[in-house]
This record gives structure tokens, C-alpha cells and sequence, in this order.
């Protein structure tokens, strides 16, 4: 699994309660642009329209080489490719729970085939996003306090 782009955002606003995998709906020149890593994951969501699983606000940028044609809209929406059980039972926790659906990841299985990790979060609050810093500047700490013992010995 060959990771394009990750979300590293959502790890820090959002609580993640749940993670999927979903094939995405692409042009020709969007996987074109993704094998050239030309996307940015950062504000994006899914909606549920009519019974169907919608990414927005995942920017693809086009390649230079793309005919201006075949130019599609950067910031479109993409249609998710889920299962209906799937689809009704995120519907169900997003409308019950109050819930949102974001994309983490975006990559190539083993197939070649574009996918894409969303997941079902919970937006955090402004004290634990303070102790996510918190955590995070300690590990960093405990790291570089662990790599000067491990100098000092040899």
C-alpha cells in the first residue's frame, strides 16, 4: 500500500472512531496526477447525497501535460464507491450522533486502484488539542533523551 497523501490534520482536530476503505470515482488525468502525488487531503468531507458517498473539497491539481479539454475542476466532487450497509449505517451515525465522515488517507492497493481511507469522527476540544500537544512534545523529549543515552554509552 503506497500511501499518495495523508490527512495529518484530522488526527489533531478530530477524535477517529471508526476507518473504512472506499474505492473513488477519477478521470483519467486525476490518476495521472495522483501517481505524481498532486493532491492535498486538508479540509476535505464526505456527504451522504441520495443514498451516495460524496468527497469534497480534495484538491487534485492537474498535470501540465493534460490536454485543456480534459481539464477537469480541481476541487470537484468524487463520488465514493461503498457498500450500501455501509452507506446507511454511516448515514445513521452521522444524522443520530452528530458524527462527520473525513478522508485520512489516499493510496494504491496492490491492484493499482486508487482508495481512499475515511472515517468517522468526533471533533475534539480546544483542551485536547492542548494535550495532544502536550503528549506529542513529550514523546519527542522521551525520543531524543533515549537517542543521547544510547550516544553517550558507545
Amino acid at each position: 500500500m503506497l500511501a499518495i497523501a495523508q490527512n495529518k490534520k484530522a488526527w489533531f482536530d478530530y477524535e477517529v472512531l471508526e476507518t473504512l476503505e472506499a474505492g473513488i470515482v477519477l478521470l483519467g488525468s486525476e490518476v495521472k496526477a495522483l501517481r505524481k502525488a498532486r493532491v492535498n487531503l486538508k479540509d476535505n468531507f464526505v456527504k451522504i447525497i441520495r443514498n451516495e458517498a460524496f468527497l469534497f473539497g480534495v484538491h487534485i491539481s492537474y498535470l501540465d501535460t493534460t490536454h485543456p479539454h480534459y481539464r477537469p475542476d480541481e476541487r470537484r466532487e468524487r463520488k465514493l464507491l461503498l457498500h450500501r450497509k455501509q452507506i446507511d449505517r454511516l448515514f445513521g451515525k452521522v444524522g443520530m450522533e452528530g458524527l462527520s465522515i473525513v478522508a485520512l488517507k489516499l493510496y494504491f492497493n496492490q491492484k493499482n486502484k486508487a482508495k481512499v481511507q475515511i472515517a468517522l469522527v468526533k471533533g475534539k476540544n480546544l483542551h485536547d488539542k492542548r494535550e495532544s500537544i502536550k503528549k506529542r512534545i513529550l514523546d519527542r523529549e522521551a525520543q531524543a533523551s533515549v537517542k543521547n543515552f544510547y550516544k553517550g554509552e558507545r
